[in-house]
């Protein structure tokens, strides 16, 4: 059979994604974009203009790819099965659990077989899936987390990918190894929400341990991490971690709101002064490191007041980059019903600000890098130059000749260019 996957959301449905290709291709299926007879939709549920997103796309894949069998799996076929099976265009509805089946669904649905029947499963444990490396990648995901216990009042997630579950750390260490004789130089850890990995796990590990592990058995591969609760850092995890050259130097601490009151509402078990103390500790351990976050404006009730203290907060972590997103109503949040709800207009202009604030933060911190000499690693060839990522959280575009793929290079900043920054290749 001809199989096709089309991913919409975050890293781990993107893993995920590339989980049920190889999953596809060891049963001897082909991988294509087009005329498939089966088609693997990973869903997003994370607003509802993620929603929207999904059933557009069910009508794209559908006028593509008439005569296949197109299957919905993820958030969205997990948090309202019913909305998608009302979509004429999908045959199957698969959810967030045993991914691995998902294959086995298509072939009898495209067979004239009857399919078993998709239980809507609660949590269980960690379903380990293949890591495996993006075409024409040099750095590769690995999931090693799913679900979250944080209930904040405007997320629906733990409702579509249940509570906390890890993945083993010996399970981990086989897939980086494996990950390494792929050719792989640099592996994402991610997952819903890693800094809860291990609670689960008896007896318990933390994220800290396991990167403890992974770090001196792979010395020459790099770990980067993604988002982050600013709990997980303390004294503790930067004295643990920082004599890592091997941990790349990007952290990237969810935050969401720089007013306390709106983090109150918003359901997020942390200060401002608790995440400015995480910040200050990271900047004490990893000099010059990049810290990132993410940012919701125009969340329900939120006043020019609060509105100010979060610019004013921006300011004060000088954030390497901030993705800021205006607040999306998500029925079946608690946030959807608060009082205060925001305009359109206001959002949009709120989010406009925030990101003129974050854009010139990010200038000012690439600027310190003009003039150094980094590790690059050349990955693809974007606009006649390569695209590169080095140790921290910018990308590094590489001019001149030299370059070439999945070969590490020493560069020299020159400039700032786009997200990132323009370099040349030291002779």
């Amino acid at each position: 059979m001809r199989f096709a996957f089309y991913t919409l959301g975050c890293k781990v449905n993107l893993f995920e994604t590339q989980a049920l290709t190889q999953l596809a291709a060891a049963r001897g299926h082909e991988i294509v974009d087009r005329d498939a007879d089966a088609v693997v939709i990973n869903t997003c549920t994370v607003t509802s203009v993620s929603d929207h997103k999904n059933i557009r796309a069910f009508h794209k894949l559908r006028r593509e790819n008439p005569r296949a069998v197109i299957a919905a799996c993820g958030c969205f076929a997990q948090t309202d099965p019913a909305r998608v099976r009302a979509a004429e265009e999908i045959d199957l509805v698969c959810g967030t659990n045993d991914r691995a089946r998902v294959i086995e669904l298509c072939e009898a649905a495209a067979s004239g077989r009857p399919a078993p029947a998709v239980e809507r499963e609660e949590d269980g444990a960690f379903e380990v899936l293949p890591a495996g490396v993006p075409q024409g990648r040099t750095r590769a995901l690995l999931k090693i987390e799913d679900g979250c216990d944080n209930f904040c009042t405007y997320c629906i997630i733990p409702y579509a990918r249940g509570r906390v579950r890890s993945l083993p750390p010996e399970q981990a260490e086989m897939q980086t190894a494996q990950l390494q004789a792929a050719g792989v130089h640099e592996i994402v850890l991610t997952g819903i929400e890693i800094a809860s990995y291990g609670k689960d796990l008896t007896p318990r590990v933390t994220l800290v341990d396991l990167l403890c592990r992974l770090l001196p058995a792979f010395p020459d591969m790099r770990f980067r991490l993604g988002s982050l609760d600013p709990r997980i850092v303390d004294e503790a995890f930067c004295m643990r971690l920082a004599g890592y050259g091997n941990l790349a130097l990007h952290f990237h601490l969810s935050l969401q709101s720089g007013s306390d009151s709106v983090l109150r509402r918003m359901g997020r078990r942390y200060t401002t002064a608790e995440y400015a103390h995480c910040v200050q500790l990271l900047r004490q351990a990893f000099p010059d490191c990049s810290v990132t976050t993410d940012l919701i404006v125009g969340f329900p009730g939120e006043s020019e007041a609060e509105f100010t203290e979060t610019l004013d907060f921006l300011e004060q972590c000088a954030f390497a980059a901030v993705h800021v997103f205006p607040y999306s109503a998500r029925q079946g949040t608690r946030a959807a019903s608060l009082p205060g709800q925001l305009s359109q207009r206001e959002k949009a202009a709120r989010a406009a600000h925030a990101k003129q604030t974050a854009a010139r933060l990010g200038e000012a911190y690439r600027s310190r890098f003009i003039g150094r000499r980094l590790q690059a690693l050349p990955e693809h060839r974007s606009g006649g130059l390569w695209a590169a990522h080095g140790r921290y959280g910018f990308p590094i575009y590489i001019e001149g000749p030299g370059a070439a793929k999945n070969r590490p290079v020493e560069v020299e900043v020159r400039g700032l260019v786009r997200d990132g920054v323009i370099a040349a290749i030291v002779s």
